[in-house]
């Protein structure tokens, strides 16, 4: 079954559908979310929640081959949400502690690599467009509509951001 069936089927309240769809995108899921958090347990919250909610609203999708944007524009804001609990959680020194804690990687298991110290150098919405397009797999139509933007001035955005970090790395 091809993934516009197992949509449709979803939209109809087919939950075994639904679930073939999970599988489909819950890795791209938890990748994208786990570099933007930078944390494993948050991400898996995220993921949780975007597909809590993608599975509530999934009647409310228009067109069956925008499911990819559209989940994870909930994926997006999912992760928005949580970045906001964190900022209320913790005051400034706290968030300055925080950063020095992050000369680690994603996992806080080995030291940064070159290629997250490339994404750090990369404003907020450059490094969303990377991620999306890097490591979700997305193109830049399924980008423009998460980011609100036109597919042309997200081409242009990940290219000048690409060029960014690989200057970096070669530098």
């Amino acid at each position: 079954m091809n993934e516009k069936e197992l949509v449709l089927l979803s939209k109809s309240g087919d939950r075994e559908a639904f679930s073939a769809l999970y599988e489909l995108y819950k890795d791209k899921l938890y990748r994208y979310a786990l570099y933007r958090l930078e944390n494993r347990q948050d991400a898996e919250d995220a993921v949780s929640d975007a597909v809590y909610s993608a599975f509530y609203q999934i009647g409310r999708l228009k067109k069956p081959e925008a499911f990819s944007a559209w989940i994870f524009r909930i994926l997006y804001f999912s992760c928005g949400e949580i970045i906001k609990a964190r900022a209320k959680r913790r005051s400034m020194a706290d968030i300055n502690e925080m950063s020095e804690k992050l000369t680690y990687d994603i996992e806080n298991t080995v030291k940064k690599t070159e290629l997250s110290q490339a994404l750090d150098i990369l404003s907020d919405s450059e490094r969303e467009i990377v991620l999306l397009s890097v490591v979700s797999g997305l193109n830049s139509k399924e980008i423009a509509k998460i980011c609100d933007m036109t597919s042309g001035a997200v081409r242009s955005k990940l290219s000048r951001s690409l060029k960014k970090m690989r200057e970096f790395l070669e530098g």
